[in-house]
């Protein structure tokens, strides 16, 4: 989807969720701007309506949303509540205490499962989520995101039969010149 198909969306995340500023990786990369999730998911009007059009992205076949711990995890609720399907949330690591799991929600075996979270830049994040899915029985064969980074996640996520919906690609996200990272 481009900024033409969410006339607006694309601004109101920019001015709400783009911040620049020196902004570290976990691989190390430095990036001059960044998209957070956390204003996002802040924002309850803004939210509903990024939900909203994503809602468009998710495959007919789709029988659960499984949001990625941070960042995918609001997107899935919302997502759930814009289309009434069920959702299950995966945190990075098995709780050490409680129930103990890894994945929370309803049950995945033999469902089809579409992975949400905010921002796509390797798919590190979702190829780890997509392995503990598939030993959990779940198929998946799709990714939705709010923000496409360029970079090789797309192509890392074809390698592993993962088709990547991005609300936004990078280039459709303009990012406010005043924002600095404090």
């Amino acid at each position: 989807m481009t900024a033409d198909q969410t006339p607006g969306l694309a601004a109101r995340l920019a001015e709400t969720a783009c911040v620049r500023g020196a902004f570290t990786l976990p691989d190390g990369t430095v990036l001059d701007a960044y998209f957070d999730e956390y204003r996002l998911a802040a924002d309850p009007g803004l939210l509903h309506d990024v939900a909203v059009a994503m809602a468009s992205l998710i495959p007919t076949e789709t029988e659960v949303l499984a949001g990625l711990a941070l960042g995918g995890v609001p997107l899935a609720v919302a997502l759930s509540a814009a289309t009434g399907l069920p959702a299950a949330f995966l945190r990075r690591r098995a709780k050490c205490y409680g129930s103990k799991r890894q994945v929370e929600g309803i049950a995945l075996e033999g469902k089809r499962v579409v992975l949400v979270d905010d921002v796509v830049r390797s798919g590190d994040q979702l190829l780890a989520a997509t392995r503990v899915l598939r030993i959990a029985g779940a198929k998946v064969t799709d990714a939705l995101c709010v923000l496409e980074r360029p970079s090789r996640g797309r192509q890392r996520l074809a390698e592993h039969r993962i088709t990547l919906n991005p609300l936004l690609a990078e280039a459709d996200l303009p990012v406010p010149a005043t924002e600095a990272v404090s």
